[in-house]
């Protein structure tokens, strides 16, 4: 019994220390198990999510604020600055909760109290009325989120005053910003464009989704960054923007700053160079602003314009394609967009503010009933096509050079008791005439004749398709290839005019300037091609972009655009003709030029038969420089109304460069003596005395 007891025993120690070794063993493989997997947990961790990690920790370690670029700088083509960004201290107001407008005015009249006692002496101080504009309560200018910038230029004494009593102004912010300074010379103002804040200007398709197009911090934008929202401004928005900077703080789980800041500097943003030159700007826009004042109040009957109120004019290289100047004049003063514009400043300006040399821009009458009676800045070419006209009835084979027509002062066509006259301007009878008389006396009848009906009946319904072919690759009813934004192509009639009436009736009309509207800027294109005989030159404002630090990155390059192929003896036709067109303003000048006046009409509102000046030129005659294009809407004979302008351009360009490569002092010019009827007796060197005919 014993015995038994004692083997039973022996077996149960056997089984137990089995079972322990067993689970002995379990628990060591298990434990091997997890220890393996933590292994390899931390080599994963280690190897490939520690940069992600660390990246994170540092992250929430840090916290970064960015700084925003100072813009590049705008200059014309001597270095003088047009637009420039300077650091300032500006006050801003918010609407942090809506108060009343008598409250408005009572936080209006408190600010203007500090920027009496404490602002600068020497600036016009602003006035309540002024201040409770900026903050623009009825949101005309700003969404109600959006700060409004009361004042730039602090003094430090308004600084510290807002600083200590921020309690007793409730929404009202100090800012340091980069502001916009331009030219108080007003150099070219809608050419530049001017600024909003970026909120403010996500309607243009350029900033709609700007943040999130720019995930690196050195390009994305800011939201109360100011960004280029018209003409050049907006053209090279990327170029002279810049590079964000970033200050970046040590912060603990708190948030709290526990250590030194780390900047990173901005990177100012590329400076232009223009092709525009100061004193050649400024002159065009003397030039057209007096002429205008002039031709109101003349007594002369061909020169009296009295509704002429705005005037358009731009000069080109021919070669190159430079702007040398381009004009839209009444203009005004751009730094009314520093920083957001008021109500009062918006309209102040609203008719001035788009660049009416590459798009329509309004008469500058303040009253809207009265200024829809009066023609914008696109007019009819009138005269100013005809000597493509002539190119085009010569290179379809219309006529030859030689190839006379018997002028009785008008054409006539259409059908038997709906005859349809075209006459010449004053009803002239000129005779026997070529082509090159015909554009030397302003023939409608010839153009009519020998061009338009001619084609008509040449090509039939498909003439107007030729038409429209020729026009556009001489510029004509196409976007100049300039790049500025907002640019017209213009408007055409003559596809309209043929539905309408009759293909005839397009042609016949179109030959001598009536079935399209143009821009200055593209008149300049379309002289600069008769000048260069054929190759259409692109527009371009820019003649170097340089870094920060003087290193050219963009230089000039001049570019055609497409090229027009005319046997020699076609472009002398037109030559000898507008080497002959009699214009006033170009008395005793010391170089040659050849030239085409244009007197286009149009209906407007309740105004039958308004007369535009228009006149296209290029000088030296023989070795072309400079081509010029004068619009002056309402403004009656384009001999008249816009050559003395173009006269004073090309004055101007010749003092600075010299149309023959050498700098010549400008000649004094001694107004013409006239008759009883007002017309000059003489009209002196390469002139010939106006009658009034052949001006249309």
């Amino acid at each position: 019994m014993s015995s038994n007891s004692t083997e039973e025993a022996q077996k149960r120690e056997i089984r137990n220390r089995r079972h322990f070794s067993f689970r002995l063993n379990v628990f060591f493989f298990f434990t091997f198990f997890v220890f393996s997997l933590l292994i390899v947990r931390l080599a994963y961790l280690q190897f490939v999510e520690g940069p992600t990690l660390k990246e994170k920790e540092h992250a929430l370690g840090n916290r970064s604020v960015p700084v925003p670029p100072i813009r590049g700088n705008i200059y014309d083509d001597q270095g003088s600055p047009i637009a420039y960004s300077t650091s300032t201290q500006s006050l801003y107001y918010t609407f942090e909760t809506k108060i009343k407008e008598d409250e408005g005015h009572a936080l209006a009249a408190r600010i203007v109290d500090v920027f009496n006692q404490y602002g600068d002496k020497t600036k016009k101080p602003l006035t309540v009325d002024e201040v409770f504009g900026k903050m623009d309560f009825k949101g005309k200018v700003y969404m109600s989120y959006m700060p409004r910038r009361i004042k730039a230029g602090l003094t430090k004494e308004e600084i510290a005053y807002f600083a200590e009593h921020s309690e007793e102004f409730k929404g009202i912010d100090v800012v340091e910003e980069s502001i916009r300074q331009y030219s108080n010379e007003h150099v070219a103002v809608q050419l530049v464009g001017y600024m909003k804040t970026l909120s403010g200007a996500t309607t243009l398709d350029k900033y709609k989704d700007i943040k999130e197009n720019n995930p690196d911090p050195k390009l994305k934008y800011l939201d109360k960054e100011e960004v280029g929202y018209d003409g050049l401004e907006l053209m090279y928005q990327d170029e002279l923007r810049g590079y964000n900077g970033v200050k970046e703080y040590p912060v603990n789980k708190d948030s709290e700053i526990i250590g030194p800041m780390k900047l990173t500097k901005p990177i100012k943003g590329e400076n232009l160079f223009l092709t525009i030159n100061k004193d050649i700007q400024l002159a065009t826009q003397k030039a057209i602003t007096e002429h205008i004042q002039k031709i109101r109040t003349s007594t002369n009957n061909w020169e009296h314009a009295p509704n002429a109120t705005t005037g358009y004019a731009v000069a080109m290289e021919v070669d190159t394609g430079k702007i040398i100047a381009m004009a839209s004049m009444p203009d005004y003063d751009p730094s009314v967009w520093q920083g957001g514009i008021s109500q009062k400043d918006l309209d102040a300006v609203k008719l001035f503010q788009y660049n009416g040399t590459i798009r329509t821009a309004p008469a500058a009458i303040p009253d809207d009933k009265e200024r829809v009676n009066h023609p914008t800045s696109l007019v009819y070419l009138g005269s100013t096509q005809k000597p493509l006209s002539v190119l085009i009835g010569l290179n379809e084979k219309l006529f030859t050079p030689t190839e006379t027509f018997n002028d009785i002062g008008y054409f006539e066509f259409g059908k038997e008791g709906h005859k349809v006259k075209i006459r010449n301007s004053q009803d002239a009878v000129n005779g026997h005439i070529n082509a090159s008389q015909a554009i030397a006396k302003s023939s409608n009848a010839f153009m009519s004749a020998m061009v338009g009906n001619r084609l008509y009946f040449k090509s039939g319904v498909d003439s107007v398709n030729i038409w429209d072919t020729y026009l556009k690759q001489f510029g004509l009813g196409v976007t100049t290839g300039s790049g500025l934004p907002g640019e017209s192509a213009g408007v055409i009639d003559y596809f309209h005019e043929a539905e309408k009436a009759s293909p005839q009736s397009a042609m016949v009309r179109a030959a001598w300037g009536q079935q399209g509207r143009y821009t200055a800027l593209q008149l300049a294109q379309y002289a600069s091609m008769l000048a260069n005989h054929g190759k259409r030159m692109k527009p371009q404002f820019v003649n170097e972009i340089k870094d920060v630090d003087g290193n050219v990155i963009q230089p000039f390059q001049p570019e055609v655009l497409n090229t027009v192929d005319f046997p020699e003896s076609y472009w002398k036709t037109i030559e000898k003709g507008m080497s002959q067109v009699p214009v006033q303003g170009f008395e005793g000048v010391p170089y040659t030029f050849n030239r085409k006046t244009g007197t286009s009409q149009q209906d407007v509102g309740n105004r039958l038969k308004v007369e535009n000046a228009v006149f296209i030129a290029y000088a030296p005659a023989d070795k072309p420089k400079l081509a010029v294009a004068v619009i002056v809407p309402d403004g009656g004979f384009g001999g008249y109304g816009a050559a003395p302008i173009a006269r004073k351009i090309f004055d101007a360009y010749d003092a600075k460069y010299g149309l023959d490569g050498k700098p010549r002092q400008p000649v004094v010019v001694t107004p013409p003596a006239v008759d009883s009827t007002g017309n000059p007796v003489n009209a002196g060197n390469n002139v010939t005395p106006n009658n009034g005919a052949g001006q249309r």
